[in-house]
């Protein structure tokens, strides 16, 4: 991320003047997908891409936001009916909005701003936007009265009363609670959460881009969450202590096999085994044991593939490839029928595997993968 970049388009857009300037990270999810609904637990961290923004106090009552990338200028008030039709400008209404409602008394402001998250990639790119402004509007209106829990969740009620999307909270709690060198491991029932160190000497991490993008048909993803419920429900029958499938084991799963439907136990198997692959690989960071995180890693995405049915030819393409080229640890990230793989590669074999993945990605597809390297960074806060 550019910062002189953003600096220098406030100042030709906004008389030649300086605001403040702050920044959010996009996150990755190295393990735990599909389980947030499920009372489980995810496992993201913050990465060295994201959304800065520069920042004004511009003593009216209106918003006049930038967006360098898209070239593109709105400006709007600050009262439920002053929505901008902009989808972009959306998120920095719904978050004024969302941060009037705690109490802050949010003013006019100028502001210009650029991100490197890509679009679509599944490195949510919308929740870096939310937790800039919300970051910024707490610090410079609200004299930081909102804790960090309530900027997270800022960014969520946006996405739900403003953009029209059902999302958790994992995206807008990894962009303002990220750490340097450290996933976070959340507790998607009490919200609780813990920093775990990843640091992994001799590896990188590398998303490989499938550019099919993500069609989580809603439809698709609510019958995958009733299935779930429908397992869940079975099972409390015999024991009436799970609320959640992530209270439940294989064995609680089996003694109702033949009262539900085969699908409805296949997406069961998936999400008791993935809960249960956030804990092994819990353990195995606290020993820096990147061996076992990376065969936890191929062990999701084979239960996405083929027991949660939500990957799709690319996925599994890039995933064989991995495997082929002796990659330490690779899964397909995200919802599912589109996005990135995650990769977990040793330093020796990185270059042959990039080489190998995108000449033949192109061969089978006749189109290119991309390839982002990411780095577990900070979350939220001022630079300048």
């Amino acid at each position: 991320m550019d910062i002189e970049h953003v600096r220098s388009r406030f100042k030709k857009h906004f008389d030649g003047a300086e605001g403040y300037v702050y920044a959010s990270p996009g996150r990755i999810n190295l393990i735990g997908e599909h389980t947030d609904y499920n009372g489980g637990f995810v496992f993201p961290g913050a990465i060295n891409k994201g959304m800065i923004a520069e920042i004004r106090p511009n003593r009216t009552d209106k918003v006049r936001a930038y967006s360098i990338d898209l070239k593109d200028k709105v400006e709007f008030g600050l009262n439920e009916e002053d929505a901008p039709r902009a989808s972009w400008a959306r998120y920095i209404f719904g978050v004024c909005r969302e941060m009037i409602k705690r109490g802050v008394e949010v003013k006019g402001f100028d502001t210009a701003f650029a991100g490197d998250v890509p679009l679509g990639a599944g490195m949510s790119s919308s929740a870096a936007l939310e937790s800039t402004y919300a970051f910024a509007l707490n610090e410079l209106f609200g004299e930081g009265k909102i804790d960090k829990f309530e900027l997270a969740k800022v960014g969520q009620a946006t996405e739900h009363n403003y953009c029209g999307v059902k999302c958790g909270i994992m995206d807008q709690f990894a962009s303002v609670f990220g750490k340097e060198g450290s996933l976070i491991l959340l507790d998607c029932r009490s919200l609780e959460y813990q920093y775990f160190p990843f640091k992994p000497e001799g590896y990188r991490l590398v998303l490989l881009d499938s550019v099919v993008k993500h069609k989580l048909a809603s439809s698709a993803y609510n019958k995958r969450r009733e299935s779930c419920e429908n397992a869940a429900a079975a099972i409390r029958k015999n024991h009436p202590e799970v609320e959640f499938l992530r209270d439940a084991t294989m064995d609680m799963l089996n003694e109702v096999k033949s009262e539900i439907s085969e699908e409805d136990y296949m997406r069961a198997e998936y999400v008791i085994g993935e809960i249960q692959r956030v804990r092994d690989v819990c353990n195995a960071l606290e020993k820096g044991d990147y061996e076992t995180v990376g065969q936890k890693m191929y062990e999701t995405h084979y239960g996405m593939s083929k027991l949660y049915e939500v990957s799709c030819e690319e996925l599994d393409f890039l995933n064989d490839c991995a495997k082929k080229n002796g990659v330490t640890g690779s899964r397909m990230m995200g919802g599912g029928f589109g996005g990135c793989t995650i990769n977990l590669v040793k330093d020796e074999l990185y270059d042959a595997f990039i080489a190998d993945a995108k000449e033949s990605f192109k061969a089978t597809f006749g189109r290119s993968s991309k390839v982002y390297d990411v780095v577990i960074s900070d979350g939220s806060r001022r630079l300048a």
